[in-house]
């Protein structure tokens, strides 16, 4: 009964610290794009009350552009530690076929 009880523990445990590297990444993935949209904002009005350029010169730019790209590495690479090459988990299509079949079977029961 012990050694159930532990296992149970480390399976929590586990699965916690799962659950709380894919909130970071959330988390990561909100402020990445909120500070970009700023970010952009910002440089894209001041450019453009700066030279006076058109908004299709302004956003021609890479300056509006540039903290999306380089931040945005680190945010897949990010997304690659949490999630791995395989993001739809191990036998994804499996457990998406079940899925959808129990629930055909509870329409059908209706």
């Amino acid at each position: 009964m012990r050694d159930e009880e532990t296992l149970k523990g480390i399976k929590y445990l586990k699965a916690k610290k799962r659950v709380e590297k894919i909130k970071g990444f959330y988390v990561h993935l909100i402020v990445y794009i909120v500070v970009n949209c700023f970010l952009s904002g910002i440089i894209i009005f001041g450019l453009m009350s700066d030279g006076g350029d058109s908004f299709e010169e302004v956003i021609q730019n890479f300056g509006v552009y540039s903290t999306w790209v380089f931040w945005g590495i680190g945010v897949f690479f990010h997304w690659l530690g949490v999630f791995g090459f395989n993001a739809l988990g191990k036998n994804w299509e499996e457990k998406k076929l079940r899925e959808i079949m129990e629930e055909e079977e509870r329409k059908s029961k209706f």
